[in-house]
């Protein structure tokens, strides 16, 4: 049930239910645990940044967190779901670079790798990597993802 702000409590939580421990390392790669990095956000805590959208959105594809990708999406751009393919694990985030994004902007952009294994459509499986430069704006005070801006990969 969600609180008065909007946000999650803890124990309803969608990611914590399928098995994030937040004592546990980010799936973002950030050097903080989960429960101090992406999990305040997948909890409906605003992201602070582009780029902590960026992780938290990149988090939500590790756990399967569908409910975070819609709801950090753009509705413009956003695409039907399901956002998060099962045969998908992804292995590490890597962030290239990031454009504006911070507390007194609008827009911004962050470029990053995200390293991913998947089946190879005839039994195998591959590993591969997305490149992207993704484009994030505010919308209703809150960052969301607005578009790639060019990609490569998945």
């Amino acid at each position: 049930m969600a609180r008065p702000d909007g946000a999650r409590r803890p124990q309803d939580s969608p990611v914590r239910a399928a098995g994030a421990q937040p004592a546990a390392p980010c799936p973002c790669g950030s050097p903080c645990a989960y429960r101090t990095c992406c999990e305040p956000i997948h909890d409906g805590a605003p992201a602070p940044s582009a780029e902590a959208l960026m992780r938290s959105r990149y988090s939500a594809f590790v756990l399967g967190d569908e409910d975070h990708l819609f709801r950090s999406w753009h509705p413009r751009t956003r695409p039907p779901g399901p956002y998060c393919h099962p045969g998908t694990q992804w292995l590490g985030l890597r962030i290239e670079s990031t454009a504006g994004g911070g507390p007194g902007d609008e827009e911004g952009e962050v470029s990053f790798t995200a390293r991913y294994r998947t089946g190879d459509g005839r039994g195998g499986v591959v590993e591969d990597e997305l490149v992207e430069r993704s484009r994030f704006v505010r919308r209703g005070g809150r960052w969301v993802y607005l578009e790639a801006l060019d990609h490569s990969g998945v």
